[in-house]
C-alpha cells in the first residue's frame, strides 16, 4: 500500500522525535514551514500535524505551536481497519507495572502459535476516559521472534513512532491483515481491580490479532472493556 505524502511528513517527523532531535516540550515545525519543506499544500501539512496530534504525540500550546508531549496514547485494541486507524486517535492510557515475559493464558498462545510453557513479552496498559477513570485494560502479548529483535518493547517509555512502525522497522514485517474476535464473559479479579469494577462484572473481551503478509501473527492484544462502556458501530453498504 502506497504511503499518502501527509502520512510520510508524520512518519519523518515521529522519527526526529524517537532520535531525540525533538524532546518533550519542543516545538515541531509549524504547517507553513512543513509545506514549505516538502513543497506539499498546507493542508496537506496540517493533516500531518493532525495525525500525530490525535495520536497523542504533541499538544497544541497557545502563543507557540504544537509541542511533544511524554503523555502515552494508545487506541484500545482491535478497530484498525484500513482507513481509519491513523485518524481517529487513542486515548490517555497508564502502564501498568514494567513489560515482562510470561506464558501467554491458552487462547493467546493458540493464536500466536506458541507451544505450552513458552513465553511471551507482555505490555499491559489502561485506557482511561477524560475524567481519569478507566476505560478498558489492554495486555499486548509479543511472539518472542518478533520481541527478541525490538528490545524497546521491554521498555516502560513510550514509543514516540508508534509500536507498529517500531517492530516493522526491527522485524522488516508490517501488518497486513488485523482479525478482531469479541466475546462477553465476567471479570477476572485482577481484571476488576485494573478497572475498578467489582469482580465478575459482564465485560466485553476483544482479541486483536495483527498477522504480517505471510500470515506470521505480530501481536495480540486482548482488550477488556465493562459492558455498560462497550460499544461497536459497524457500516457498510446494502
Amino acid at each position: 500500500m502506497a504511503v499518502l505524502k501527509y502520512e510520510e511528513i508524520a512518519e519523518s517527523l515521529r522519527a526526529r522525535i524517537a532520535a531525540g532531535e525533538i524532546a518533550p516540550g519542543g516545538t515541531i515545525p509549524s504547517g507553513r514551514e512543513l509545506a514549505e519543506q516538502w513543497e506539499v499544500s498546507r493542508a496537506t501539512a496540517i493533516k500531518a500535524v493532525d495525525v500525530l496530534r490525535n495520536d497523542g504525540v504533541v499538544v497544541a500550546k497557545q502563543g507557540t505551536g504544537f509541542v511533544v508531549t511524554d503523555t502515552p496514547v494508545a487506541r484500545p485494541a482491535g478497530a484498525r481497519r484500513a482507513g481509519s486507524a491513523r485518524i481517529l486517535g487513542g486515548m490517555p492510557f497508564l502502564r501498568v507495572g514494567e513489560p515482562d515475559w510470561a506464558e501467554p493464558p491458552a487462547r493467546v498462545a493458540a493464536t500466536l502459535g506458541l507451544s505450552p510453557g513458552v513465553k511471551a513479552l507482555r505490555r499491559v496498559r489502561v485506557l482511561q476516559l477524560p475524567d481519569g477513570t478507566p476505560n478498558s485494560c489492554v495486555e499486548a502479548w509479543f511472539p518472542p521472534e518478533v520481541a527478541e529483535v525490538s528490545p524497546r518493547l521491554a521498555d516502560t517509555a513510550p514509543i514516540a513512532e508508534g509500536t507498529t512502525r517500531y517492530v516493522r522497522r526491527q522485524t522488516g514485517r508490517g501488518p497486513a491483515e488485523g482479525v478482531d474476535v469479541t466475546t462477553v464473559r465476567g471479570a477476572s479479579e485482577t481484571e476488576a481491580e485494573r478497572l475498578g469494577v467489582p469482580e465478575g462484572t459482564p465485560v466485553a473481551v476483544l482479541l486483536h490479532t495483527a498477522y504480517d503478509e505471510q500470515g506470521r501473527p505480530l501481536v495480540c492484544e486482548e482488550g477488556v472493556t465493562p459492558s455498560s462502556l462497550f460499544e461497536q458501530v459497524d457500516t457498510y453498504a446494502m
